[in-house]
């Protein structure tokens, strides 16, 4: 049995040594393949940033699942512009709630959130478009390959005259479906030959003309690209993004690799944006952002102080009391609270678990239910050791007898936990849903401490003294 307890006890002492490296450490595994970075994960509250609320506008058709893909589109963009630890929840009917904490330049995360990214490569015949110019085209619906019907190659659909559409407002002839969101001019609508979904990958590069985006094909596309550049050399190829042309090269040669280079003139910045869009893709639905706001820093870190100084001062107390009240199975109680709090500080580091205001005093509530565990334990032993059992039996029938309650409440509160967790998920309540994580890990933490270390401690201490020797020791 001591065997056993030892072994328990190097589980733990292993545990905690990973604890305290990853408390103490901004990067683990430096240096090596597997280097990561485990900042302390601060959010909007805490940490300053943009909040801003997004919404499909009325008279375009929407259901969860297009929600569901446009939030998941502009997450992968949010973080291509190197916003990190974002927040973006869905809330049916057809808003998008999000938060990018640290955010330094708001104008241009909510420009990448606004473009619904609809690239197309149009069939211009001999005619060459100005760069910036906008064109009407023939593509009217969402196509999964990015592969548009084709006509005569080289021919234009005829013209055709189209009541001018104001700016901003997205007419979509197949429901669900993005278009452009510039003016349409009147006059010849051009035949597009591919879409961005037919884009396997694009980024920036330096080319011979400057900044350059390389693109690649998939394999079908690919095919169609190369039949439509062999039967059209000579003429134009005008790349174009939400309508408006941003590149109109001339077909020199066929291009049958399925790769190519997109060519404008772009600064640095303008190519990475562009790239962005194009390799994310375009909204199933167009957004419009209805309001936004940036919150300032300088009061989350007031709070993170007082919060901070808060958790101390209620950790204190709280082992404090376990000491004065239950002697040296507190003192035991109080080394498990301490591995309790490194174990969960590393958890939310390296998970990572974004902080919000809520979430820190759900941590800080999770104390008091790890408090709640010993409690029952200590009494039930007082109990057992009043009725004449010995140290290593009281110990090990005060755990027994106490389990039951203290599963049960922890049930109860890891079932509330969820259902937290559910209401801030379905009413975009991220500061809810905070609160829910922190708290929930907190419990289960708890559990692991009373039930697993707060017993080995108790063994390794003490099953050599005897309680008739010394029973102020154990409040008795």
């Amino acid at each position: 049995m001591i065997r056993n307890h030892y072994f328990r006890l190097a589980l733990i002492a292993l545990l905690l040594i990973v604890a305290v490296w990853i408390d103490l450490s901004e990067k683990i595994l430096p240096n090596t393949p597997y280097e990561r970075s485990v900042p302390i994960s601060l959010g909007l509250d805490l940490r300053g940033g943009l909040q801003a609320l997004l919404e499909v506008p009325e008279g375009v058709a929407v259901n969860n699942e297009q929600l569901e893909t446009a939030k998941k589109i502009l997450e992968n963009r949010a973080n291509a512009l190197g916003v990190s630890e974002i927040t973006m929840q869905s809330a049916p009917p057809r808003r998008i709630i999000a938060e990018f904490p640290g955010v330094t330049d708001p104008d241009q995360v909510i420009a990448s959130l606004k473009q619904t990214g609809l690239l197309e490569f149009v069939d211009m015949g001999n005619a060459r478009p100005s760069e910036g110019e906008i064109i009407k085209t023939d593509y009217k619906g969402a196509s999964a390959t990015g592969i548009v019907p084709t006509v005569t190659p080289g021919s234009n659909v005829p013209t055709a005259v189209l009541p001018t559409a104001t700016v901003g407002v997205t007419p979509t002839a197949v429901e669900g479906a993005p278009t452009a969101t510039a003016i349409v001019p009147e006059g010849p609508i051009y035949h597009t030959i591919l879409t961005g979904a037919a884009l396997r990958s694009a980024t920036v590069t330096s080319g011979t003309s400057g900044i350059e985006i390389a693109f690649e094909l998939n394999p079908d596309a690919a095919k169609v690209f190369g039949d439509y550049t062999s039967a059209n050399i000579g003429k134009i190829l005008a790349i174009v993004l939400d309508g408006r042309v941003i590149s109109a090269p001339s077909i020199n040669g066929a291009i049958t690799g399925g790769s190519g280079v997109i060519q404008g003139g772009f600064t640095q910045k303008q190519a990475n944006d562009l790239a962005i869009q194009l390799r994310y893709g375009s909204l199933p639905v167009p957004v419009e952002v209805v309001s936004s706001q940036t919150v300032g820093a300088t009061l989350g870190a007031e709070s993170v102080r007082k919060s901070v100084l808060a958790g101390a001062i209620g950790l204190i107390i709280v082992i404090l009391f376990m000491i004065l009240h239950y002697r040296l199975p507190g003192f035991v109680a109080a080394l498990a609270l301490i591995s309790y709090a490194l174990i969960s500080l590393a958890i939310f580091k390296a998970w990572p678990i974004v902080l919000t205001l809520p979430g820190i005093a759900g941590f800080i509530l999770s104390i008091g239910m790890a408090v709640d565990a010993n409690i029952l334990i200590f009494e039930r032993m007082k109990e057992e050791l009043r009725a004449g059992r010995t140290l290593d039996q009281a110990i090990d029938l005060g755990f027994s007898r106490a389990l039951p309650s203290i599963r049960d409440s922890n049930l109860a509160t890891l079932i509330t936990c969820l259902i937290l967790f559910a209401f801030g998920n379905a009413f975009g309540a991220s500061m809810v849903k905070g609160f829910a994580v922190t708290l929930a890990l907190g419990v289960a933490v708890s559990l692991f401490t009373a039930i697993f270390v707060t017993r080995t401690y108790l063994h390794i201490i003490l099953d050599r003294l005897k309680t008739a020797e010394h029973p102020n020791w154990f409040g008795l």
